[in-house]
């Protein structure tokens, strides 16, 4: 099947949809989950819409630990239905619907105890390496301290005396968000971004659809539904409070901070796991980069725009450094990013202790919500979504089939790896150039290689975040749908946390390459690059971005 492409004159199409159709599924929150909704509902023969506020993936689902992974530390906690839930999803994502976006990576678990330790956690890691189903990932393996730190050379050596190596699941998650939302657009569902629901419709008691806003047209329209899913995350308490109605839940808000470091800074041929005071300390890699995360904090501030503290920088830098041979300075952070973990409210002030596990409920007739949960158990989250909406429509629905269905780049991605270097002869790209576009846009590289073809000078690296191609950009507009600046630099590409000045030099370039698809003005042109360097400095500074003096677009 052809891929939609979810450039500007869709968005017009879908827009004008909206308001012509009452569908039978309206979902509301473009992260992983409401994304996975819509695909689910669409594969089922409903007929669906998706409305986001933002872009996809711009809260949680884009600032995540970006694993895919069954939760080793919840066996411990004894929640062993999520972890084999877990794993079982990563399994299917690995090897059936998203091969070309789902990549293993193996992480060092450091033992500090001579005996005890190794056979309590080799126990653990036997345990996950069996709930999974069929064999997805090698087995773990036992290492003595020499042959840890042959592994991971920047360990400090009484830091441990042994490991445990084990295998999880890398995802960039907010490329996989939006690789969802155009798979739910491919097979029949309209997906707009920067359509924001400002409250329900109502006949009588029940929920019938939505009033949006649409943020670049500037007018609201009337979205009618025979059913309404919200799927906001973080979001949920305000969303359930339009209704006007008790909530069926709350919702708590745990923030992760992550930070960026050059790969060369941290000598080691795998990830790592170990426990700390609070949580756990993952050191994982990133391309030509580690991420260093996370805290586990309540975080009582509303949900826009999470930033890192002072403190919470402090603190990584700390439970990194204490294992790390080579201390880790905050001048060696090229990024740093925040996020909020959507949690089912609890009597217990400690996050970092609350379960894993999702809600579906309906509050009120016609409105289901669903939150909680993980990224890796989207899919069932997503199902279960449907299944309550199934449940009340008079029509007989089908069971979901997303368990069978491949994400858009995976048909085809095996041959396609295989041909790599005729691809790069065929293009003028050097191999490595298309290996990376291949595990960023699987079988839909293609469409990236006939821009290049199409214009050669889109071939040339954005200047100021060479790991990145012009046609990448440009792609962005005309296939993923990209809006503004910001959707390119932090979300389609990772440039904002990749780069050492978060993207400032590459925005110019990014910008204009944008401005024809877009039909930007210079003054369009301007605004984007100005408001883009703004939140690069709020998000770096951890304050808000209007006390930022106006910066000097010169520099850009």
């Amino acid at each position: 099947m052809t891929s939609v492409a979810l450039g500007p004159l869709y968005r017009a199409d879908a827009v004008r949809g909206l308001t012509e159709t009452e569908f039978d599924v309206l979902v509301v929150g473009g992260g992983i989950v409401g994304a996975g909704a819509a695909l689910d509902a669409v594969s089922r023969g409903l007929s669906v819409a998706l409305v986001e506020a933002r872009d996809w993936a711009a809260g949680t689902s884009g600032r995540s630990s970006k694993l895919i992974h069954g939760g080793l530390r919840y066996l411990e906690r004894r929640d062993f239905g999520l972890v084999r839930e877990a794993l079982r999803e990563r399994g299917l994502l690995l090897h059936r619907l998203a091969p070309h976006l789902v990549r293993p990576v193996p992480f060092l678990y450091p033992l500090r105890g001579r005996v005890w330790e190794r056979a309590y956690v080799g126990a653990g890691v036997t345990l996950y390496d069996s709930m999974g189903g069929t064999r997805a990932l090698p087995r773990h393996r036992q290492l003595t301290r020499r042959g840890a730190l042959r592994e991971a050379p920047a360990l400090r050596p009484d830091a441990l005396v042994g490991a445990i190596q084990y295998y999880d699941a890398q995802v960039d998650d907010a490329r996989y968000t939006m690789m969802v939302a155009r798979t739910a657009a491919q097979y029949g569902a309209q997906v707009v971004t920067r359509a924001e629901v400002t409250g329900f419709l109502r006949e009588g008691e029940r929920v019938t659809g939505a009033r949006v806003l649409d943020l670049e047209g500037g007018r609201e329209i009337a979205v009618r539904a025979r059913r309404v899913v919200c799927a906001t995350g973080v979001w949920t308490d305000g969303a359930q409070a339009m209704t006007g109605s008790r909530a069926a839940f709350g919702v708590r808000a745990s923030k992760g901070v992550h930070l960026v470091v050059p790969r060369d800074r941290i000598p080691m041929d795998t990830g790592l796991i170990t426990r700390t005071s609070r949580s756990v300390l993952f050191i994982i890699p990133w391309g030509r980069h580690w991420l260093v995360g996370t805290t586990d904090t309540p975080h009582e501030d509303g949900p826009d725009e999470p930033v890192a503290t002072h403190t919470d920088v402090g603190y990584l830098l700390d439970q990194a450094n204490a294992v790390l041979r080579t201390p880790l300075t905050r001048d060696d952070i090229e990024g740093v990013y925040a996020g909020l973990r959507p949690l089912l409210s609890a009597e217990a002030d400690d996050t970092a202790r609350m379960s894993r596990e999702h809600a579906v409920a309906e509050p009120v007739p016609g409105l289901v919500v669903v939150t909680g949960g993980k990224f890796t158990t989207y899919r069932v989250m997503a199902r279960d979504a449907v299944d309550a909406v199934a449940a009340s429509l008079d029509d007989a629905v089908p069971e979901s089939v997303t368990g069978r269905l491949p994400i858009l780049g995976a048909v085809g991605f095996e041959v396609l790896w295989n041909e790599r270097r005729r691809l790069a002869a065929a293009s003028g790209l050097h191999v490595a150039r298309v290996e990376h576009l291949l595990r960023r846009y699987g079988s839909c590289a293609r469409d990236v290689l006939d821009l290049v073809a199409d214009d050669p000078a889109l071939a040339a690296p954005i200047p100021g975040a060479d790991d990145y191609l012009c046609a990448e950009a440009v792609y962005a507009v005309t296939h993923e749908g990209a809006l503004h600046l910001d959707d390119v630099l932090v979300r389609r590409l990772r440039i904002s946390i990749e780069e050492w000045d978060g993207g400032v030099a590459a925005a110019a370039r990014v910008a204009r390459l944008l401005a024809d698809r877009l039909g930007w003005s210079e003054d369009d042109v301007a605004a984007e690059i100005k408001r883009y360097v703004l939140q690069v400095r709020a998000e770096r500074r951890g304050g808000p971005a209007v006390a930022e003096p106006e910066p000097p677009l010169t520099a850009v």
